[in-house]
Parts: C-alpha cells; structure tokens; sequence
C-alpha cells in the first residue's frame, strides 16, 4: 500500500469530494416538489413522502456554495441556488421571524418552533454563498438571520438559548433530536453559532458582530470547555450549571478545529494562543480515549470508559480535520498518523462503494449499519465534503 503522505492523503479526499458531489447531484433533486428529497435509505430507496428538514437543506447550499468556490462549476452553484430558493419559498415564516425546523414533502410547514441551531446553520449556509458569488445583496438577509439568532442571547449569563415557539414565546420541547435532554443551553448549538459567526465575520463585520463573537469564543473556551479533562461539557442550565457528563468524541475533535478557525478569523492574539492550547487539549483527549485500534473514532463515554464503540461518518469526517489540525499547529506525528489512520478507515468501511456516499455508521468491528438512512435531516454532504474541503486547503502545498 502507497504510504498516505500529504499528497497521497489530499489527491484521495480530493478524488473523494468529486464522488460526494455527484451523489447528491444525481439523486436528491425532488424534481416534483421542488428542493431535495428528504430521506433515501441506504439501499437507495426514496421516500417520496419523507419531511424536509431545515438542517438538511441549509447544509446542502453549505456544500455546493463552498463546492462553487472551490470549483465553479454551474452544477454547483444550481444546486446552491435550488436550495436558496426553497429554504426562501417554504422555510422563511411569513407571520414571524425565522425560518421552520420542518416542513413536509410539498413545503407545508410541519414543526414551526424556531430551533436557533437551524436559524445557524442558514446563516452559515448563506455566508458561504455570499463568498462563493460575491451577491453582496444578500447581505442584509444574513443581517436578518444574524439579528434572528441574536434573540436567543442570555444577556445576564451569555450564551443562547436552545429553541422557541414559532411565535417566540416559550417552547417546550428545546430538543434537537428525541436523543438530546431537554435543557435550556447545549454544547452542539453554541458551536455551530459559533462556526455561522466564524463565516458570517468573513462578510460583515458590524461592531454587534464583533462584540458577540468574541463573547461566545470566550465562553466557549472557558464555560463549555472542561479543560482539566479535555472534553466539551454538553447541556448546561440558563446559568451554565453543567446537566451531563458524557462525552461525545466527534463533537470534541470537530469543535477543536472550529474553535481555532473562530479566533483565528477574529485575529485576537491573546485568544488564538488560548484557543491553541483548548484545540490542542481537547484534540490530545480524543486520541487518547475515543480513537479504537482501527483509527476509528467511537461514539460517546464518560469519565471512566467509552459507553458505544459504533462509528459514526461525520465523527470520521471531524477526526480527519481534527487530527490534520493539531498535527499543524505542533508538527507531532502522532497527529499526523491519527488522521491518516482514520481516513483509512472511512475509506474501507465508512464509503459505500456500491451505491456512493457514506453510510451512516459502523459498529466496533467496522461493518456498517444498512438501516440507517443515506439521505434525512441529519445525513447530509456537509461533514464529508467539508473535510476534503479542509484537507485540500490545508495541504495545499503538497
């Protein structure tokens, strides 16, 4: 086997991401009702009735708006503008700020409550766009999402809030997903305003911007980050009283690599050196409890040991990313070999070679799930195709 240096590692994620974006390309456009399908499982069977998440067709302009920039080809920025266009046409709430967590397969709006996480990744979707095109016209719509994710701040403790009801009055259910507790205040939305803020700083730069993302850096350094331990704290109370103590190895090394991207575009000195040493901690963490044999990242633990050894894609995806960015900021092989073990990995058994793209998961011994869906609110191009993204970047002179 070809030892995986530079070269070899970036011509293979390259080689990857072309065959990431021709999937989605040939199999997800819902022809009859517009936008994308909203579920296809791992055989290819399409669920013509399946719901469409806001998540899902934020991260697929995500894809294709950063693809155009890497490429720009027009099936590129079709794809970006056909997901623009829906998330505008059966997103957007008429009656009140914010765009829906779920609407069906012909658009009607099914769950309404507005999910700040969502609210962020359009945002991210949309800055990305606006640099892949240069439609500075769209500026004031990122404004308007900006101002919309600023109504969850917590202005006594900092932070944001997890979700609303449609009509922003209180909402009950504030989880992502039926697996999440139900807590005012979580690890996973935080990061991901922080990784819309990060692309949003690249367009506007508005003194309210500024000021809320170098709040939010910091509190993610020094509120979610347990750095005697190495790992994110997940749910937290309005105060930031910790609610969990498991461990969620994908969110710990992406979030490593987010976190160093964030204070690196502020430019902030004294928070690039502290975000350094957080990346560096979290990502020597990881590798020290959550990567198996294999190169594998494994899903959750505690304390004390991993609780569920399955592997996860977008886990694989973040390692990769991760592992490349500590191995940059320190020049340690140790890093270097993590990652590369771990696109071995996803390259033998995460990729589906019969039918393209990746399955949602293995379990310990590497054999994937088959009933786990290729395509649905949460499996989308964004994790495997910005890895590659990342990786091509990364190692550019190569």
């Amino acid at each position: 086997m070809t030892p995986l240096n530079p070269a070899r590692l970036k011509q293979e994620m390259s080689n990857e991401l072309d065959h990431i974006l021709q999937f989605w390309i040939n199999n997800v456009i819902d022809r009859q009702h517009g936008g994308f399908f909203g579920r296809i499982d791992s055989d290819m069977t399409v669920h013509l009735d399946a719901p469409k998440g806001l998540v899902l067709n934020a991260r697929i302009l995500w894809t294709f708006a950063r693809a155009y920039r890497h490429e720009p080809k027009l099936a590129y920025l079709n794809m970006a503008d056909r997901a623009l266009d829906y998330l505008e046409k059966y997103f957007r709430d008429s009656e009140f700020p914010g765009y829906f967590w779920m609407v069906d397969n012909t658009g009607n709006p099914l769950q309404t409550k507005k999910q700040i996480y969502g609210q962020a990744f359009y945002l991210y979707a949309l800055s990305e766009y606006i640099l892949a095109t240069g439609r500075n016209d769209l500026l004031s719509l990122a404004e308007e999402l900006f101002e919309i994710i600023e109504k969850s701040f917590d202005p006594i403790h900092g932070g944001y809030m997890e979700a609303y009801a449609r009509d922003w009055s209180e909402e009950g259910d504030l989880r992502l997903g039926e697996h999440d507790q139900n807590d005012k205040k979580s690890m996973n939305t935080l990061l991901h305003i922080l990784e819309a803020y990060t692309n949003y700083y690249k367009v506007s730069k508005s003194l309210k911007l500024v000021q809320q993302f170098r709040r939010l850096i910091i509190d993610t350094i020094e509120r979610v980050i347990d750095m005697d331990k190495g790992h994110f704290r997940l749910f937290f109370d309005e105060d930031w009283t910790p609610k969990s103590s498991l461990i969620s190895y994908g969110h710990d090394i992406e979030g490593s690599w987010l976190l160093m991207e964030a204070a690196e575009a502020l430019g902030d000195p004294a928070l690039i050196e502290r975000s350094k040493q957080a990346a560096l901690r979290m990502a020597e963490a990881v590798l020290e409890e959550g990567v198996d044999s294999d190169g594998a990242i494994m899903w959750e633990g505690d304390a004390n040991r991993v609780l569920d050894t399955d592997k996860h894609w977008w886990g694989q995806a973040e390692a990769v990313v991760g592992f490349i960015n500590a191995w940059q900021l320190t020049g340690e092989e140790r890093y270097w070999k993590a990652a590369t073990n771990c696109w071995l990995f996803i390259r033998e058994h995460i990729i589906d070679k019969h039918n393209g793209e990746w399955f949602w998961k293995t379990d310990k011994s590497g054999k994937p799930s088959l009933a786990e869906s290729k395509v649905n609110e949460w499996k989308c191009p964004y994790h495997n195709s910005r890895a590659c993204f990342e990786i091509i970047e990364r190692l550019h002179a190569y």
